[in-house]
């Protein structure tokens, strides 16, 4: 019998069990010849008589039966050569390549996926490998359009071995509306790029992206923006920040694959250069935003080319391009005149040039922003002013430029009459007699922030008080040095009943003496921020809370560490109805006693800060016990007196709970913080 073989037999094998088959066949049935008398017979090894023959034929069988052994023994070696001539071609035979997609050129394997059907499809095939990623990456949505369409054109007949899905089985995922994206630090990388691109544009396609840093070593490159541009035609916003491999290539695939893109934002990428920045020009007429900063690249011509083809170009934001000059940035202004409405300047060098153009062809500009510009002086301010251009500027800010001096505020009070809000920081040239003549001048004006002008003194805010009109709401003032006590207040005190806002923060000079006068000539305050007072005591806090008239609802006492219980009870006390967020952080000499006039007077307070009060375990319960309290934000950062016997009461604030704050609490415990997260697991707990 034969060994049974199966069909996936290595041939190999099969010639070796045949050729052992053969040997031991011959050797257990072996022939041998013998002579007896007068006859020969060929004999068997078991005793039968094959052949018998005569004695004159007796040597030709015994020769046929040695040339039989000497040809079987040949046909052994024969056999033997043969197997191992096959077993050397069954392992040449493993060793090729198994039949693959891969082993396919790119064109065609971009043929072919072009052509898989539906999002899910093309999003698992993206998972396959990164050669296949990047060839999805590089379908232009266009082009899967068309595949989609000759799909659909031969498949009007019906498949009949297509397997039958009900309506109600099938799972497509709707299109998102507006799909925003975020790559961050590490995570920003060509691969996730270009995964998120794939499948993005399956669904719709990206509209807002964002890439905020890049990999150290594998950072995003112009082959991700590719990816982008060529699977998402709809993105609408794009922002680069701190991504140094990207080039202008990159930006002119942007620029060919989303014409809708409407805001640009680059930051620190040193590669992209005007030609890039002219490939947007060109690519996307319906720019409305551009934001570029400390690109050193981009010179004057992106500009030109942006200003000259984005018609409907509405905010520009230039910061720390040291090779943006006059030139850029006059043309960008010029060419978008009737569209331009924000304009923010920072860190270039232009000269008064640039301003004057401005103040000429600003017409639609309503926010005007400049900042350490080092070689604009007060001629610029001045000539942008009298250009009599800015007639719709709205609110202007101005930080670190030597050239704002008392004539040029005065200058543009006079020549921008829809002015409203002024923001001047670092500016150490203005002074009370600027801010006198700017009142004078400003109709419409609403709000003022002074920060670090220490030449401005109380005596010129409260001249400026005098003269503001009815519209005047709010005033700010941070550490501004020359806000200080005066030894003899003015023969006329102001009376500003429109003002509603009042921040005096971090002005050392500022006292209780100080604090009694603005509590008198300011009766309407809704909001107050005395936040870094330090020497400011109840004496000078409690004449401005029984002097207001409106109604107090948002107070602003952090770092006041020599406010005591006897403030905040008559704070409560007085706007109890009114007050919907308290801060007291660092007021070290606040205790049990205010959380109690607290609770007893507060019905609309929904955040209060207690951070390193002196309140403790009575307090919060006396807090939690008032049911009529609704707090949403409450913070006990620092409250050393706050203990796990708190937790309890905590847990009973109520549902409209959404921040707690128990950092730095450290008698409270991990445990009793974990059990408090499980209690109150719609809140947001930092610990």
């Amino acid at each position: 019998m034969l060994p049974a073989l199966t069909d996936g037999a290595d041939p190999a094998v099969i010639v070796l069990s045949f050729v052992l088959v053969a040997l031991i066949r011959l050797e257990g049935e072996g022939v041998s010849s013998f002579s007896e008398d007068s006859t020969t017979c060929l004999r068997s090894t078991h005793g039968g008589c094959l052949v018998s023959a005569p004695p004159e034929f007796a040597g030709l069988f015994c020769r046929g039966v040695q040339q039989r052994k000497r040809a079987l023994v040949a046909a052994s070696a024969v056999a033997a050569a043969a197997a191992a001539e096959c077993v050397r071609v069954s392992k040449k035979q493993r060793q090729l390549p198994q039949p693959s997609l891969d082993a396919l050129p790119d064109e065609c394997l971009f043929e072919i996926l072009r052509r898989v059907p539906g999002g899910r499809e093309r999003g698992a095939s993206a998972c396959v490998s990164r050669r296949w990623l990047a060839l999805l990456g590089s379908i232009r949505a266009s082009e899967l359009d068309q595949a989609a369409a000759a799909a659909a054109a031969v498949s009007e007949l019906p498949d009949l071995n297509e397997e039958f899905v009900m309506e109600e089985e099938k799972d497509e995922s709707p299109a998102d509306p507006c799909v925003e994206r975020v790559l961050e630090g590490k995570e920003a990388t060509d691969v996730r790029l270009a995964a998120m691109a794939v499948v993005a544009g399956s669904h719709g396609g990206l509209q807002k992206l964002a890439v905020r840093g890049s990999h150290p070593n594998r950072g995003v490159t112009d082959q991700g923006l590719t990816a982008v541009a060529r699977g998402n035609p709809n993105l609408c916003s794009l922002a680069l920040w701190g991504v140094p491999l990207v080039t202008d290539a990159g930006l002119a695939e942007i620029a060919a694959g989303c014409p809708l893109l409407e805001r640009l934002d680059i930051s620190c990428c040193p590669l992209i250069t005007d030609k890039g920045l002219a490939a947007v020009a060109q690519g996307c007429l319906n720019l409305v935003s551009l934001t570029i900063e400390a690109c050193s690249g981009i010179e004057n011509e992106g500009l030109r080319a942006i200003g000259r083809c984005c018609g409907k170009l509405q905010v520009v934001n230039i910061k720390n391009c040291v090779n943006v000059g006059d030139q850029g940035i006059s043309s960008l202004v010029c060419s978008a005149t009737a569209s331009l409405a924000k304009i923010r300047l920072q860190g270039l060098n232009i000269t008064d040039a640039s301003l004057a153009v401005i103040g000429y062809y600003g017409k639609a500009v309503t926010d005007l922003t400049l900042a350490r510009l080092a070689t604009v002086g007060e001629r610029g301010f001045w000539v942008m002013a009298n250009a009599a251009g800015l007639q719709n500027l709205k609110c202007m800010s101005v930080t670190t430029c030597p050239g704002v001096t008392d004539l040029a505020l005065a200058s543009i009070a006079k020549f921008c009459p829809s002015l409203k809000q002024l923001y001047l920081r670092r500016c150490g040239h203005v002074s009370d007699a600027g801010l006198k003549a700017f009142t004078e001048s400003a109709k419409s004006f609403e709000n003022l922030q002074l920060e670090e002008c220490n030449r401005v003194t109380l005596v010129g805010i409260l001249t400026f008080l005098l003269s503001c009109t009815q519209k005047f709401r709010a005033l700010s003032l941070v550490k501004c040095m020359g806000i200080k006590d005066i030894c003899s207040a003015p023969a006329q005190l102001p009376l500003c009943r429109s003002l509603r806002f009042l921040t005096i923060k971090d002005c050392p000079g500022f006292t209780d003496a100080s604090l009694a006068v603005v509590g008198m000539i300011c009766p309407q305050l809704e909001q107050v921020d005395l936040s870094g007072l330090g020497e400011v005591t109840d004496n000078g806090l409690l004449p401005l809370i029984q002097s207001s008239e409106a109604g107090l609802i948002k107070v602003d006492l952090s770092g006041c560490k020599n406010v005591t219980d006897v403030a905040v009870s008559s704070l409560v006390k007085a706007h109890g109805k009114s007050l919907k967020k308290v801060n007291l952080e660092g007021c070290s000499k606040i205790t049990d006693a205010s959380l109690f006039a607290i609770s007893e007077s507060c019905t609309e307070l929904a955040e209060l800060d207690l951070s390193n009060c002196m309140v403790s375990d009575y307090g919060v319960a006396v807090l939690a016990s008032a049911t009529h309290l609704k707090l949403r934000v409450l913070s006990l950062s620092g409250c050393w007196k706050v203990t796990q016997k708190s937790v309890p009461f905590l847990s009973n604030l109520g549902q409209s709970l959404e921040g707690l704050n128990l950092q730095f609490c450290n008698m409270i415990g991990n445990h009793n913080i974990a059990s408090l997260e499980k209690q109150l697991w719609w809140c947001d707990i930092l610990a």
